[in-house]
């Protein structure tokens, strides 16, 4: 199944595809990083902020597929909701309501969350998220270790 991005795709329907993946990813017992190539770009880097636990760049197939492993074992549930979306050219700027568990303790945050998204041949290539308060986040998981 080709999932990328169309010149005529509006924000949202680029981002459901992509999140489509990624649950996709997720809920596979091999969570084989080949399974991203549908709407990651081989050369994809996501930036994760440094005072979270999965903090860094990301690179790669195996790196996207590192940090979805990471982030699933982190949270029990990731949810979005209220979620808008522009498009310019080939940039996506994303905003919601993020709405997370910690798996350790069920303990929940629900804030604003912000993403800028580029893509290449139709496949994403380069996200950047902007977390209400990582710190925050950070502290969360902490007290739920």
């Amino acid at each position: 199944m080709d999932q990328r991005v169309a010149e005529g795709d509006s924000a949202l329907e680029v981002l459901r595809r992509m999140f489509d993946v990624e649950l996709r990813f997720l809920a596979s017992p091999t969570n084989d990083a080949r399974m991203l190539a549908e709407a990651f770009h081989p050369d994809v880097v996501v930036h994760e902020p440094r005072s979270l636990p999965y903090a860094g760049d990301w690179r790669g197939l195996d790196g996207i597929a590192a940090l979805l492993r990471r982030m699933s074992e982190l949270w029990s549930d990731i949810a979005v909701a209220d979620m808008d979306a522009a498009r310019s050219g080939d940039t996506v700027f994303m905003a919601c309501r993020l709405r997370l568990v910690a798996r350790a303790g069920g303990a929940t945050l629900e804030r604003p969350f912000a993403e800028v998204l580029r893509f290449r041949d139709g496949l994403l290539l380069d996200g950047t998220p902007f977390y209400h308060d990582t710190v925050e986040i950070a502290a969360l998981l902490d007290a739920a270790a």
